[in-house]
């Protein structure tokens, strides 16, 4: 009985604190701008939903990787005008009618503000009428 109660009580606890959320700095260091999450310290606008069906080349070759993905969003989100991608997810690889091995990814294609556009969003929200 008391090796179950130390058991239970010791779960996998992971001393490792996890990464701090991307930064609108950090985001624009990287060479491929495309993140799980989402920016919250600069505000930006949505220019369109970004869309691809990553697949591998042959039955043999390996599952289309995070990277590989990220990069196939962010080539679509550049066509777009985009600074980044954001909110980005996709699927497990599966094997389809036309592909070994195909990977679905979808992103929000992102343009930041400018500061001038920040600056006139302000002035606009401390404008509005207070209730």
């Amino acid at each position: 009985m008391i090796a179950i109660a130390l058991t239970a009580g010791a779960q996998n606890v992971d001393p490792t604190p996890p990464p701090p959320p991307p930064t609108y700095a950090s985001l624009m260091e990287m060479d491929v701008p495309v993140i799980a999450g989402d920016i919250t310290d600069r505000p930006y606008r949505v220019v369109g939903r970004v869309e691809k069906g990553v697949r591998k080349a042959t039955m043999f070759s390996k599952d289309p990787s995070e990277s590989k993905v990220y990069r196939e969003l962010w080539e679509d989100a550049k066509k777009l005008g985009a600074d980044a991608v954001v909110n980005a997810q996709f699927g497990d690889p599966r094997v389809t009618l036309i592909s070994w091995g195909s990977r679905k990814a979808t992103g929000q294609a992102i343009k930041f503000l400018t500061d001038e556009e920040i600056a006139a969003r302000r002035a606009t929200t401390d404008a509005a009428p207070k209730p």
